[in-house]
Parts: structure tokens; C-alpha cells; sequence
């Protein structure tokens, strides 16, 4: 398990404080795992390109401020505050920034059926 932020006994953090845009590139930082899932908060900086990807988990995107454009399977969705995506386990999406983008990122354990 990667070095985390917060602890399971930690209640709350405020996103002013924990957001760092770097330079270029993207800027990860694990708030949290607890077996189900992992909180990452991604900050990303403005004009950045994720390639194309999937993961083997479900994952949802929250975005809490900037702007981007996030192309999932396809369909292109808008990246702004406030805005909440649901990524199916393997889904093909990637990301580009047209202003610094901060997202909390939210990875479900391997999706698997009994």
C-alpha cells in the first residue's frame, strides 16, 4: 500500500490546501486507501495530454476546479467544477487540460463478479 495522506481516523481536508499544479505534467497525491478503493487527487497542469488508457477498475472523476476535456470511449465530456464522471472498468478514455485541472480521482477495487 503506497503512503497516504489521510488515515481512516482523519475526517477531513480542504482541497485549497492539498492542491499543487506543477509546472507541466500531473501531480498525484493518495488521500486514501482503504481496500475497496483509492482516493488520488490529480492536478494537472494547464495544456497537458493523458494518452489513451483504460484500468481494470470502475472509476469516477470529480472535478473541483480548471477546465479540460475528457474523451471517453469516443464521446467527448466537458472537465469543469462541479462536474462528476463514471468510468466503467475498461472503458478506453483519455484527458487533455486547457487550464490547470484538479480531480479527485476515485479507483474501485477490480471490477469482478462472484
Amino acid at each position: 500500500m503506497a503512503a497516504t495522506i489521510m488515515s481512516l481516523n482523519t475526517n477531513a481536508i480542504r482541497w485549497a490546501d492539498m492542491i499543487e499544479y506543477p509546472q507541466t505534467g500531473v501531480k498525484s497525491k493518495i488521500l486514501l486507501e482503504d481496500g475497496n478503493c483509492r482516493y488520488t487527487l490529480m492536478s494537472l497542469a494547464a495544456g497537458m495530454h493523458i494518452a489513451e488508457h483504460s484500468s481494470p477498475c470502475n472509476a469516477t472523476v470529480n472535478v473541483i476546479e480548471g477546465q479540460g476535456i475528457l474523451t471517453l470511449e469516443g464521446k467527448e465530456l466537458v472537465l469543469e467544477s462541479g462536474v462528476f464522471i463514471f468510468l466503467p472498468a475498461n472503458a478506453r478514455h483519455a484527458i487533455k487540460t486547457v487550464k490547470n485541472l484538479a480531480f479527485l480521482l476515485t479507483l474501485s477495487e477490480a471490477n469482478s463478479k462472484p
